[in-house]
């Protein structure tokens, strides 16, 4: 390569820099008013500089087309000049569209193409709730700090999902402050990304300008809500104890609560919902639900979108799982086989009820699948491995393709992110936001139609994004989506890649 070229790649990059530093205070004055910026799937808001960037070369590198700050950024102001109401609006997606037209020799101006794109919206300042939804967090453990940093990222202007409260048992004096302390500072997930304000006189934190009470109690149903000005609350217990009607009900016997939902999989008659899969059999009737377990809401997606296509005469789901509080440290007695062990020092085979799980969400695979964890000594990040005997013969390749093209295009491209780089490892799916993320570089494809996908997923953070969106649909928060409303397009149980006329195929 001429020298004369290898010295354009500075400047060109200190030009996209500045364009990304202008899309910030855009993409922020949009969001206060509830219209929420992506690219091809993955959120831009609250981002850096160099953030942008990097999702701009993910969009280049994965979707392979020539995306850049170049081209989106005057989409960007263009859309942010419309008289638009709340909205989610894929500026990656319409940027190609644009871009697809312009080469095709449609010379149609950006003004002129985003007015029309967002011709729906514009005028439409329909709030996304009637008033904001009260959320009460029960429990403060991993999950109940990564909801919070979710919920009170989610405030943005203030009419959509409100935490007001999280409840506890009653601890020692000086509990408020530790509590505090461990959501500004996490050893997986590292700082609070704000500011975290202590008010022990009214035994509340502000949070990001949010007034989140704590509430020190023994029993769910103890509480009175109402007393602190909580109305029709939605309670999310993440405390793992209580799983069925029965026990979770207890929360609705208290004043100030409507709705509960569990960071846990299920028992009896509470429905497991995974945002994606079975989340528009919601009703708005249901007081009790479940959003699952990490390893489901991450295997469930990529089954489902296999079966579709190539359908899957059997299979076995092993997950090799971060350890979890449920073990103990060191060697000591535990309820289950092995947990006892020490943590941190030991691979320790146990059980999962994902493979169960399974048949429930997806009945065509009813009794095809079988599942197995091993905790490893890893604080975060999980990798499932789905080992598929296949009905249509495929090929690595075609496999690949077909996954990268649904991460990208699809219904599911909130739930299924795609890579195919060689040197990841898990810490780099560290506040993944998907379900899950599929290593392409990983596939394997023997004969035709035995197939290895290997999956990984934050079991933390990642769950939580999916726990959000199951209760973002249970309250009524829906957003039209520009450029197209994927979620209106439907998918066939038979044929879902047909569905999707942008993917490969």
């Amino acid at each position: 390569m001429a020298l004369d070229r290898l010295e354009d790649y500075f400047p060109d990059w200190k030009e996209r820099e500045e364009l990304a530093e202008k899309m910030i205070p855009i993409i922020g004055k949009l969001y206060r008013k509830n219209i929420v910026t992506y690219c091809f799937g993955r959120a831009l808001y609250n981002k850096t500089v160099t953030d942008i960037m990097s999702t701009h070369r993910f969009v280049r590198q994965v979707a392979k087309n020539e995306l850049s700050e170049f081209e989106s950024y005057p989409i960007l102001k263009a859309a942010a000049e419309q008289d638009c109401g709340p909205c989610h609006f894929d500026l990656g997606q319409l940027t190609t569209k644009h871009m697809n037209l312009v080469e095709s020799g449609h010379n149609i101006g950006v003004e002129k193409f985003v007015a029309e794109q967002f011709s729906q919206v514009v005028g439409r300042h329909i709030k996304p709730l009637k008033q904001p939804q009260d959320v009460i967090l029960y429990g403060f453990g991993r999950i109940g700090r990564l909801m919070t940093r979710l919920l009170i990222e989610k405030t943005g202007g203030g009419d959509q999902l409100r935490l007001r409260a999280v409840v506890l048992r009653p601890g020692p004096e000086n509990d408020l402050k530790k509590r505090a302390m461990l959501l500004r500072h996490d050893s997986v997930h590292g700082e609070f990304p704000g500011t975290i304000r202590i008010d022990e006189v009214n035994n509340c934190l502000i949070i990001n300008g949010n007034v989140v009470r704590f509430i020190y109690t023994q029993q769910p149903d103890e509480v009175d809500y109402e007393q602190y000005g909580i109305q029709d609350g939605l309670v999310i217990d993440n405390t793992g104890v209580w799983r069925d009607e029965t026990g979770l009900g207890q929360h609705l016997k208290s004043k100030g609560v409507s709705r509960v939902i569990v960071t846990a999989p299920s028992k009896g008659t509470v429905p497991n919902i995974v945002s994606g899969i079975n989340s528009s059999d919601i009703s708005k009737d249901q007081l009790i639900l479940s959003a699952g377990s990490c390893t489901t809401n991450a295997i469930v997606p990529v089954l489902k979108v296999v079966d579709a296509r190539y359908g899957i005469k059997h299979g076995h789901m092993e997950t090799v799982h971060a350890y979890t509080p449920d073990q103990n440290l060191l060697d000591n007695f535990h309820r289950k086989d092995r947990r006892g062990r020490a943590a941190p020092l030991n691979l320790v085979i146990t059980e999962t009820g994902a493979s169960k799980a399974v048949a429930k969400l997806l009945p065509q695979l009813e009794g095809k699948l079988t599942g197995n964890a091993i905790r490893v000594p890893t604080p975060n990040v999980s990798l499932a491995i789905l080992s598929l005997s296949l009905k249509k013969p495929t090929t690595k390749e075609d496999l690949n393709t077909y996954l990268r093209d649904i991460s990208l295009f699809s219904p599911l491209q909130r739930q299924i992110d795609f890579t195919f780089e060689s040197e990841v490892v898990s810490s780099d799916f560290i506040g993944n936001r998907h379900a899950c993320t599929v290593d392409g570089q990983a596939t394997i494809v023997a004969n035709g139609k035995r197939a290895l996908i290997y999956v990984w997923y934050d079991n933390e953070f990642g769950f939580c994004c999916q726990v959000i969106r199951v209760i973002q649909k249970w309250i009524g928060i829906r957003y039209p989506l520009v450029p197209v409303d994927i979620e209106e397009m439907g998918f066939s149980e038979t044929d879902l890649f047909s569905q999707f006329p942008n993917a490969a195929g």
